[in-house]
């Protein structure tokens, strides 16, 4: 079964700087392997909205600031006996309770609110991994549950990426594509510490024994951040692993080259990771930058 997700908005950030469109796709599939899908994923927009009660002046009811942020999430799941939909499921609705109530007034972003941001965007993660080891206490039988976390925020032209696990980000820009996180994985991290080649990495035994989780058989978390300028022509590319395990980098970027509608890129990744054997659930964002 496939869950699909889209959207299309315009955001301002100020009157001296051009307006940003961001045009988005999300796409979860359960694989040709896996009985259910663990993988959960957020597409969503903060707005700054006034609803008119009463008015001696005729108006619309509902009005919207121009200025918005837009939050793209990838949550993987792991657990037997479906915990890991459950853990995934957990960090969705606890980050979006948290967007709701605390990062609405980032929408339209200064400089100087970029460290309060990370701060704010850390704790959002931090506290989704205590709702998930909270869960657990209170139900044995999903005790280890945990799952991976790749969240972008986009607020003007500034995107903040805050990471845990093996799903990834990727921005693609003239025709390359950068990888902005890094996997939490054993494999990975002897490659980082020169003990294996990189290339060894793809096949390696231990590329799925994932060293950074929310949730697990232990609280706390730790959160990388990146931090980049977009550029009109971007796109972000946020996905589970069952989707870079079937398709490699060269593939992606070619992918990504051929369209610049996200809905169509997310249905030709899709396909061609199921058609490379789809071995585990697949899930992909791909968000478009535009300038208005």
């Amino acid at each position: 079964m496939l869950t699909v997700a889209t959207k299309e908005r315009i955001d301002g950030v100020s009157t001296a700087e051009p307006a940003l469109v961001v045009k988005s796709c999300g796409l979860s599939d359960r694989g040709q392997v896996r009985e259910s899908n663990e993988d959960s994923f957020l597409i969503a927009e903060l707005a700054r909205t006034l609803w008119v009660r009463q008015s001696s002046l005729p108006q619309p009811a509902t009005q919207y600031g121009r200025n918005r942020g837009h939050i793209f999430l990838v949550a993987d799941g792991m657990g037997g006996h479906q915990a890991g939909e459950v853990a995934s499921a957990l960090s969705v609705s606890s980050i979006e309770a948290f967007v709701l109530h605390v990062l609405r007034r980032f929408s339209n972003l200064g400089p100087t609110d970029e460290p309060e941001v990370i701060r704010e965007l850390k704790a959002a993660l931090r506290l989704a991994d205590e709702r998930i080891i909270e869960e657990t206490g209170q139900h044995p039988e999903l005790r280890g549950m945990g799952t991976t976390l790749t969240l972008a925020f986009i607020s003007g032209w500034k995107l903040f990426v805050m990471h845990a696990g093996d799903s990834r980000c990727y921005l693609f820009r003239d025709g390359e594509l950068r990888h902005l996180t890094r996997d939490h994985t054993i494999a990975a991290e002897l490659a980082r510490n020169g003990l294996i080649s990189p290339q060894c990495v793809r096949t390696h035994r231990y590329r799925h024994v994932v060293t950074n989780i929310l949730g697990g058989d232990r609280p706390g978390v730790d959160v990388d951040v990146q931090m980049e300028t977009l550029t009109p022509g971007d796109q972000i590319l946020l996905c589970s692993d069952g989707l870079t395990e079937m398709l490699p980098p060269e593939r992606l970027t070619a992918i990504l080259a051929a369209d610049d509608d996200p809905e169509e890129t997310c249905q030709r990744l899709v396909i061609e990771a199921n058609s490379a054997g789809g071995r585990d659930n697949i899930t992909a964002i791909v968000a478009q930058i535009d300038e208005a």
